[in-house]
């Protein structure tokens, strides 16, 4: 009979890294569908018809082209984080780190009287948060080797 502290704890095992696994397949499919939005968006706000731009308001341009190409790592990430692939981990972080350095750039512009939409703050902080926690994951199940 297999029982006894050795195969509990190999249960336990593969159930956490059944339990990564998943968390792995979730965080892909944010940063996919995450990219695919912000592709869309900053597109449009970018190349739209002159309406479609005007509804973005007082848009802050480094923020809007940093968000919009971003948006093509955030897909490469989902897609190598569906692969499992190492470099997605280290893509993810980067993305994070960037997000924040833009955040901060971001604060200065405001701090030095520019102008921008309120809306801006709560997408950076939106952003930065889904990054982080999906850097997180993918450290946590793939590891920095």
């Amino acid at each position: 009979m297999l029982v006894g502290p050795h195969f509990a704890r190999k249960g336990w095992i593969m159930a956490r890294a059944a339990s990564s696994r998943s968390a792995l397949r979730i965080a892909a499919s944010v940063a996919i569908l995450f990219g695919i939005l912000t592709l869309v968006s900053g597109g449009t706000a970018l190349f739209g018809a002159p309406a479609a731009r005007a509804r973005f308001g007082d848009t802050v341009a480094f923020v809007l082209w940093f968000n919009f190409l971003a948006g093509f790592a955030y897909v490469a990430a989902g897609i190598g984080l569906f692969r499992r692939r190492r470099w997605s981990a280290w893509l993810s972080v980067a993305i994070a780190v960037a997000t924040i350095a833009v955040f901060a750039a971001f604060g200065l512009h405001v701090a030095g009287g520019g102008a921008f939409e309120p809306r801006t703050v709560a997408a950076l902080f939106l952003r930065t948060a889904v990054w982080l926690m999906i850097a997180a994951t993918a450290i946590r199940t793939l590891g920095w080797r």
